[in-house]
């Protein structure tokens, strides 16, 4: 049981590394930080399209991630 938990941990997180990557940027490099970082960061932009599919996708491995983590360490005992 505890083989098969760290397989899952390692494919979800390749997998979320790889989601995280192909994620497009929300600002313009290093002056869009310090000008207008708050601006997009408090703005009504809404995702769209591969961009709203890899933020959902994004989540749902993220709470695998978790679930993964804390099952891995409750069956390693």
């Amino acid at each position: 049981m505890h083989t098969l938990l760290v397989v899952l941990l390692v494919i979800v997180s390749i997998a979320l590394i790889v989601v995280v990557l192909l994620q497009s940027g929300k600002s313009a490099g290093l002056s869009g930080a310090i000008s207008g970082g708050a601006e997009q960061l408090f703005g009504k932009q809404k995702a769209r399209g591969l961009d709203l599919v890899l933020h959902r996708v994004t989540i749902v491995l993220s709470v695998l991630f978790f679930l993964l983590t804390i099952a891995v360490t409750y069956f390693e005992l």
